[in-house]
């Protein structure tokens, strides 16, 4: 959906665990990047993607293996900025002449300071105090540079950890100005896409039209259907449908009994009262309870769920003769179901959004969000004029309550469920909590712990609080509510929800954790 009337970055990936952070550095400047595994940039991408710069990026290789991961030789000869990160450095030394050495005395891992040697265009307003901080991570390390390139900074085990070759823009740092402990790592990307000519015009305002018009030409004429969860990202790709297409557009909101307490009722009222969106109310309960009855593996609840979506999107497909399924698919999903390496990578579980859709379906995906963070996506929702309430909504997943329910799902257990859901969140609420938070929610645990309340004796559910912070999701730490508000909080639920009669926060971080309990 890419429109080249905008400037584009294109960054290599060799593999780094921290390569979306680099996209989103350059998003904050209002730059427009993809990120693409470097064995599918070839020379033809390259033409016909058709980058202003390119970044290559850090990864775990050697470039002293046979074998390791190359850039193609062809960028070295366009003309165009380019930028080495870590092992983007070493690949871009290695393959214009340099020497990188692997062994003892090049390893260098954390915090680190980095000594300026010359003024440099790209440091310009970095080193503010004589060394700056910067983040190492790195095993091998150039020990020579190569030809046109001089030395701009270096660090106790990195002599060239910061290098140029200034008449071919051509910059390379062993460092990774794109993380946290990098304080002043953003300004060194400002000054690249700067002195690259980039006029950072790829707004939320400039998307809407892009994304509209390229919906248009990808439609035609076509009838499509949305699956409508009535969280931000479909919520959002369901207004942004509705404008580019009208009555093209059906919304298809799933009631499968896995929903949060009142929100069948909500959704349906914002978009077909407010927004006049043709919108079909499904309601699947029995169908999704009954195929997960009995079922407590996580991975198959959630592809159950998956699988009973698609036959419900098609069954209202048909009648209407809809030839795209439209869905709020974000970047980072696509980030993340593509192994850099091109190997077989970990499942670590489903995304219901990402892996096409099966052939008996005879539909197109239509996916306009797929280029966007999700805070991007809350921008354009607030450029497209949603209101806060759904704007601001915390995420919440495709299968529902199903992995807010460990173990096997139960009527009862998800009645539980939502009422204490209900009381956390308005807990949040009423304390001014809640824009301060990613995202919160209550899981319901399989186990059941005994208790007294008056003179008798219960045994009853135990229930976790989760609630985390987080720029993107991608990583996350628990929230540090006081003492005094989870005791507030497990009281009422305690107090207000039959069934449940202990109450525990989580306080893992993702990772080791995930944010969702499955």
């Amino acid at each position: 959906m890419t429109d080249i009337s905008h400037d584009r970055l294109l960054i290599i990936d060799f593999g780094s665990q921290v390569t979306q952070l680099i996209a989103r550095r350059l998003r904050e400047l209002n730059v427009y990047c993809e990120i693409h595994p470097y064995n599918s940039v070839d020379e033809a991408f390259i033409s016909g993607f058709a980058p202003r710069a390119v970044i290559l990026s850090g990864g775990p290789d050697s470039v002293t293996r046979d074998g390791s991961p190359r850039a193609p030789q062809k960028l070295f000869e366009m003309g165009i900025p380019l930028l080495g990160i870590c092992y983007g450095q070493q690949v871009m030394m290695h393959q214009l002449g340099g020497t990188v050495d692997s062994g003892h005395g090049t390893a260098e891992f954390g915090r680190a300071f980095v000594t300026p040697q010359n003024s440099l265009n790209i440091l310009e307003g970095w080193f503010n105090d004589g060394d700056e901080q910067v983040w190492m991570s790195h095993g091998d390390h150039v020990s020579k540079i190569a030809d046109g390139f001089e030395v701009y900074g270096t660090s106790p085990n990195a002599p060239y950890a910061i290098t140029a070759d200034v008449a071919r823009n051509f910059y390379a740092v062993q460092f990774h100005p794109e993380v946290h402990h990098t304080p002043n790592g953003s300004k060194l990307y400002e000054n690249f896409v700067k002195l690259a000519g980039f006029t950072g015009d790829w707004t939320m305002g400039a998307y809407r039209e892009q994304a509209i018009a390229a919906i248009r030409e990808q439609v035609g004429d076509e009838q499509v259907i949305c699956g409508l969860s009535g969280g931000v990202d479909s919520s959002v790709a369901a207004v942004l449908l509705h404008e580019a297409i009208g009555d093209q557009l059906t919304c298809v909101f799933v009631d499968h009994g896995l929903l949060r307490m009142g929100e069948a009722e909500e959704v349906v009222t914002m978009f077909r009262d407010h927004y006049n969106m043709k919108l079909i109310h499904a309601n699947e309960q029995e169908l999704f309870l009954g195929e997960l009855d009995g079922q407590s593996d996580p991975e198959t609840k959630r592809k159950i769920i998956g699988k009973l979506f698609i036959d419900v999107f098609d069954k209202y497909a048909r009648p209407i003769g809809a030839k795209f399924l439209a869905q709020g698919t974000l970047y980072p999903d696509v980030i993340e179901s593509v192994s850099f390496s091109g190997g077989p990578s970990v499942t670590i579980k489903s995304h219901h959004n990402v892996g096409g859709l099966p052939e008996k379906m005879d539909m197109a995906l239509v996916e306009p969000l797929r280029e966007l963070f999700k805070d991007e996506v809350r921008d354009l929702g607030r450029e497209l004029g949603l209101p806060d309430s759904f704007v601001g909504r915390h995420p919440f997943p495709g299968p529902g309550l199903a992995i807010r329910c460990p173990g096997e799902i139960t009527r009862p257990k998800l009645e539980i469920l939502r009422k204490a859901d209900a009381v956390y969140i308005d807990q949040i609420r009423k304390h001014g909590l809640y824009d301060d938070i990613w995202q919160a929610f209550v899981a319901i645990l399989p186990v059941r712990t005994v208790g007294v309340m008056g003179d008798g004796r219960t045994y009853d559910y135990a229930c976790a609080l989760r609630a985390v912070t987080s720029v993107d999701g991608m990583t996350a730490d628990y929230f540090p509510f006081s003492h005094e508000f989870l005791g507030e909080t497990a009281t009422r639920i305690i107090n207000e929800v039959e069934g449940i009669n202990r109450v525990t926060y989580d306080i893992t971080s993702k990772p080791p954790g995930t944010i969702e309990w499955e």
